[in-house]
């Protein structure tokens, strides 16, 4: 299992958010990254738009991994959400998303923003975890799955 500890922390993570569509989404995962960073959401919405329409970032099973390179911050941090319900996001497969992990990079940081993204992709294939993320009831229960902790098993 692979641990995201480096990329989240507590405040990352958002559990039984209600948005209705793809653009609440990424509106919603920007506020939540602006407050992290200090960077402007506005901002944040542009650059995953501006990825997004590169082709979608919804890889199938449920899973979408938005994301984009911000001004102003000096690592890479991430923003996890379980949605209350799934919602359309023209995914590969064309299932709705109902597991949102968002990476933003510094904007001069292209080899670890590849290696971050390989990691959450490979971790997010992985059915049994993606299972226990469904089965989690709280943030911290997220968390301590996505940050490997012991913990993660009373999830």
């Amino acid at each position: 299992m692979t641990d995201f500890e480096d990329l989240l922390s507590p405040d990352g993570i958002v559990y039984g958010m209600a948005v209705v569509t793809k653009a609440d989404l990424m509106r919603t995962l920007a506020a939540k990254a602006g407050l992290l960073s200090g960077v402007d959401a506005d901002i944040i919405v542009d650059r995953l738009n501006e990825r997004e329409a590169l082709g979608t970032t919804g890889f199938g099973g449920g899973i979408a991994i938005p994301h984009g390179r911000l001004p102003d911050i000096d690592r890479a941090f991430g923003v996890f959400m379980r949605l209350a319900e799934s919602i359309d996001y023209q995914s590969v497969d064309d299932m709705p998303v109902d597991c949102v992990f968002a990476l933003f990079s510094p904007v001069d940081d292209g080899a670890s923003h590849l290696r971050a993204l390989a990691r959450i992709s490979r971790q997010f294939r992985d059915r049994a975890f993606v299972a226990k993320l469904r089965g989690a009831r709280s943030p911290d229960a997220l968390f301590a799955l996505l940050a490997h902790r012991e913990e993660a098993d009373a999830a």
